[in-house]
């Protein structure tokens, strides 16, 4: 991924240093293994920790000669280690330590997703609980639907990311993984008991019937979460986008100091940073299609999926740790401006309370169908121009019998008595909750 979406500590996470030191600590927890089964002479899997961290210079130029990256490193550190050399790498093929180390990596990246998904929802939770009562136009295809609150809107994208949470720790759980089996998987060349050392002391899982690879469905399921996980986050960038249009300015990012929104027109303000998110959504989707293409490999193992994964895997978790950054940015500095939100609720002229009316018109006696055009032409009316549906309603005769419960079906604070009721929900979710895999 470029550097304008990389965050250092999951850049860090994927760089060649990382990616170096890890297969050096799988030789030596091999080696380890070995020694315990009288194979490795004692000291071998020491030999491995006291030897300096393997020069990446001397890797590449080692890996331009040979034209394989596993093989190359391994021969930079036989040769940092004396005596000991000759064992590195004893009963294994390279998928042993690649497929491993790659476990390792996603474990530690879906660690750090996950706090970036609980940030964003806290974020997410303080405008819930700050604006549980502010009154706001609810829209359905875009157009004023009936009145709703600003914290019932925030409490259901907050809802959306426990339960990406929760999925993003199912993912993490499918993908760590490994496998310390030899050639074809079926331990011909390594015992069960040294992988068993390798990956219980990595905190890893057993692929329980290997071919020479961890099943790579693991890593597709991986990233159609994270595929998912960016279309909640995407929904989100939506909303906030069309919520600061000019006709609505509901709600603005944040600007900073010096800021510019235009090259051209001085007064912009573009929702820019939500707009990034929506379109890094849009690659997720397509690594999310890669890694299912990488499913169906031949036999116990081919090439086809390595040079797919070089890229899917650590851009598509360089890009969800970018959007959930981001958004978590635009949520915490979100400019709500509540008189707009009421401006904008009044200058429907009371067609959002307008099932209200219908059922208040059905309650009094009147069958449903012809309450139903009674409300429909006083709308009608309203839209080309009229007093206001309120008022249209009571210039017809046939709703007379119904003037109190129409008077209460258009009040404000009786249509959102139940609003909060979502928001009051969020009370029970906490950062630690969420850490210990619970779901909603």
């Amino acid at each position: 991924m470029i550097e304008r979406y990389s965050l250092p500590e999951m850049a860090a996470l994927w760089g060649e240093r990382h990616k170096v030191d890890t297969w050096t600590e799988i030789e030596a927890l091999v080696l380890e293994g070995w020694e315990a089964e009288g194979v490795a002479p004692p000291g071998a899997g020491a030999a491995v920790r006291a030897a300096p961290p393997v020069d990446l210079d001397a890797w590449r130029a080692r890996e331009a000669e040979v034209h394989h990256d596993l093989a190359a490193f391994v021969d930079v550190l036989a040769d940092a280690m004396p005596g000991h050399g000759r064992w590195l790498h004893y009963g294994l093929t390279s998928s042993d330590v690649l497929d491993t180390a790659l476990g390792v990596t996603l474990k530690e990246a879906s660690g750090l997703l996950r706090e970036r998904v609980i940030a964003l929802f806290e974020a997410v939770r303080r405008l819930a609980t700050t604006h549980r009562n502010t009154p706001m136009v609810g829209r359905s295809h875009g157009i004023w639907a009936e009145p709703t609150t600003f914290g019932h809107k925030m409490a259901g994208f907050a809802f959306e990311l426990v339960r990406a949470n929760h999925r993003l720790g199912e993912a993490a759980h499918t993908v760590a993984y490994g496998t310390i089996s030899g050639p074809v998987g079926n331990h011909s060349t390594v015992p069960p008991a040294v992988e068993a050392h390798v990956l219980g002391t990595l905190g890893l899982r057993t692929e329980p019937a290997a071919t020479q690879v961890v099943a790579r469905d693991r890593h597709a399921a991986f990233l159609s979460t994270l595929a998912g996980i960016g279309a909640s986050v995407e929904r989100l960038a939506v909303e906030i986008r069309h919520l600061a249009r000019s006709e609505v300015g509901e709600v603005a990012e944040r600007f900073a100091p010096g800021q510019k929104g235009s090259s051209a027109m001085p007064h912009k303000r573009n929702p820019i940073l939500s707009e990034n998110v929506s379109g890094l959504a849009r690659l997720l989707r397509g690594y999310a299609v890669a890694g299912l293409e990488d499913v169906a490999l031949w036999h116990e193992r081919d090439m086809s999926h390595s040079s797919v994964e070089r890229v899917a895997l650590p851009d598509a978790c360089l890009i969800l740790d970018f959007m959930l950054a981001r958004m978590t940015r635009v949520m915490e500095g979100l400019a709500v401006d509540e008189a707009r939100m009421l401006a904008n609720l009044e200058a429907s002229r009371g067609l959002v309370f307008s099932q209200a009316a219908l059922n208040a018109l059905i309650r009094s006696g009147m069958e449903r169908d012809e309450a139903y055009r009674i409300v429909q032409e006083a709308a009608a009316r309203t839209a080309e121009g009229g007093t206001g549906l309120r008022m249209e309603l009571a210039a017809d005769e046939r709703t007379s019998a119904a003037a109190d419960s129409l008077d209460r079906a258009f009040d404000l604070d009786t249509h959102l008595a139940h609003a909060g009721h979502g928001v009051d929900h969020l009370a029970k979710v906490t950062a630690e909750w969420l850490r210990t895999g619970a779901s909603s």
